[in-house]
């Protein structure tokens, strides 16, 4: 509980600055002047830094501990917190979301270092779909309650307040958060020091596919796209995209205590996230198939892509027995790199198809079922990939 009281509002926030731009993407780029491209960015840094700093992250919790780890970071991230309502351009903003990334970098690995550590492992999965659903509050922040602070009072001063918050959580984390007792094991005293002992196990290269796009194409979509989707497809206002973008963090929130709890419960890590994704596949070939669905059908379609495209706790579970505990910092963090850096490329990839169809003419229908074909097929190839990975961990 203790963990959970130091860092669950830190991750809260962490969840909230990885998919907020998408309720204000509109606003930002008329009054930065900047497209899709710069846009999508934008959100990039947050996605590249946060990925990268995943190796000195796992280093820094295997050698000195989550408290010397994640304190001096959530430091360095206050100061893009605080730039970010300042920004005139799409570089300063790039800059304040690559310093906001190593803010929330340490956050959640540093949790579920000290599950992996101090919980029995039957507990883990539940544990760590706990904190990320308690965490998926800022999904629901960074929609409806988002879009009414930004019409309200407007965007900057809507961000001024999240700096007033993320000051809060910094001083939760010093008063709370405490180090796991030390173990005498150590794969070495630099910072990419046991991820070869971790990538010569073969099996771990199976997951990679999966690990880099499941919970990327989710995010992107849920982060980015929603609401222009929204906006330019179906013909939505601001508070009505905001209204579907909420349904859609409900479900995100509502899949990880449900998927954590079945994992607790029977195991079988792998059928949860295969079902999953298959689900997601289907629902994306769908949206590319109708180009232009109606209200009703793309709000469902949102919720279901929320629903099935956050088992990224329950991938964690599958893998979790593949690291020893010496080595279960870098494991980790190493996994989130590839989730982190897997949305940094997806949205990148997908600001850049977006730009092209505009520029090609084709028209906004045309242009965003093309993005969900492509990201139909990337996923469904993952999955393909997934299936040779041995299955997870069977509860009694």
């Amino acid at each position: 509980m203790q963990t959970f009281a130091a860092l669950l509002f830190a991750y809260v926030l962490s969840i909230f600055f990885r998919s907020f731009l998408s309720v204000l993407a509109t606003k930002i780029m008329a009054d930065m002047g900047i497209g899709a491209t710069e846009l999508a960015a934008m959100s990039s840094a947050w996605f590249i830094v946060f990925a990268v700093m995943q190796f000195p992250v796992g280093w820094a919790l295997d050698a000195l501990g989550p408290r010397r780890t994640v304190i001096p970071l959530m430091l360095i991230g206050g100061i893009g917190v605080v730039l970010f309502p300042f920004a005139a351009d799409a570089t300063t903003g790039a800059v304040a979301m690559g310093l906001i990334g190593v803010g929330c970098a340490p956050v959640f690995m540093g949790a579920l270092y000290i599950f992996a550590r101090t919980a029995e492992p039957s507990r883990f999965g539940l544990l760590a779909s706990l904190l990320l659903g308690f965490g998926s509050i800022g999904n629901l922040i960074g929609t409806t309650p988002l879009a009414l602070a930004a019409e309200t009072w407007g965007w900057r001063q809507a961000m001024m307040g999240l700096a007033v918050l993320y000051g809060l959580a910094f001083v939760m984390a010093v008063l709370f958060l405490k180090d796991p007792p030390r173990i005498a094991a150590q794969a070495g005293s630099g910072v990419l020091a046991g991820l070869g002992e971790i990538l010569r196990q073969r099996v771990i290269w199976l997951f990679m596919p999966i690990v880099l796009f499941s919970y990327a194409i989710t995010v992107t979509l849920r982060g980015l796209w929603v609401a222009p989707f929204l906006e330019k497809v179906v013909g939505l206002d601001t508070l009505a995209q905001g209204d579907v973008a909420l349904a859609m963090a409900i479900a995100m929130t509502l899949s990880a205590f449900l998927f954590g709890a079945i994992e607790s419960r029977i195991g079988r890590a792998k059928a949860l996230a295969l079902g999953g994704n298959l689900v997601m596949v289907g629902v994306l070939a769908v949206l590319a198939a109708v180009g232009k669905p109606t209200v009703p059908a793309a709000t469902l379609a949102f919720i279901v892509l929320g629903f099935c495209g956050f088992g990224y706790t329950i991938l964690m579970a599958h893998m979790r027995p593949l690291f020893p505990d010496h080595l279960v910092g870098r494991g980790m963090t190493l996994m989130n790199f590839l989730f982190i850096g897997g949305a940094a490329l997806v949205q990148t990839g997908s600001g850049w198809l977006i730009d092209q169809g505009r520029t090609a003419g084709i028209g906004e229908v045309e242009t965003f079922a093309r993005m969900h074909l492509v990201l139909a097929a990337v996923l469904f190839a993952a999955t393909l990939v997934y299936l040779l990975t041995p299955p997870g961990p069977k509860r009694r």
